[in-house]
């Protein structure tokens, strides 16, 4: 594994044990298919073929399945030695994910391809029908729909759910 790529695996492993956060778990991300196709659509995408990446800029948009990123800007690693596999999605600039019943918001997004995790940074907002949690960090685990937000003070609101008899 190269320097690069053993940083940012160690990083996300520490985002994902950080202390203290609150755990949320989503129905919509437990049913998530990650074996889906990757569609992506953007105003200009610029291939740096020696770097094995892709830039994706103005206006993008990316899904697989029921999920959906939105940002100004993603950046794309893969592996060419692979058939083109699709390593890691680097999103950034008014970054929205969207699952069928939740949406989050952050300045900043990294979606782990192979190991199925997204980490939201900055200024994260989870909001889920009426409930909603803030914090710095937000970390999304496809494989098992669970989600952790820390990184600082975490607030939110929680509604509880009706118990009108009428």
């Amino acid at each position: 594994m190269n320097t690069a790529k053993a940083l940012l695996l160690s990083i996300l492993v520490g985002i994902a044990a950080f202390p203290g956060s609150a755990q949320l778990v989503g129905n919509s991300l437990r049913s998530y298919d990650r074996s889906a196709p990757i569609d992506f659509a953007a105003d200009r995408i610029e291939v740096l073929e020696t770097e094995q990446q892709a830039l994706f800029t103005g206006n993008v948009e990316v899904s697989q399945g029921t999920l959906d990123l939105s940002a100004a800007s993603v950046r794309v690693l893969y592996d060419s030695s692979r058939d083109l596999s699709v390593s890691r999605l680097i999103a950034e600039g008014s970054v929205s994910v969207r699952t069928p019943s939740e949406t989050a918001r952050a300045s900043r997004a990294i979606y782990d391809v192979p190991r199925s995790i997204v980490t939201l940074l900055g200024d994260v907002r989870l909001a889920r029908g009426g409930d909603t949690l803030t914090g710095d960090r937000l970390v999304i685990d496809l494989n098992s729909g669970s989600s952790s937000i820390g990184g600082g003070r975490v607030t939110g609101r929680f509604t509880p759910a009706s118990t009108d008899t009428d």
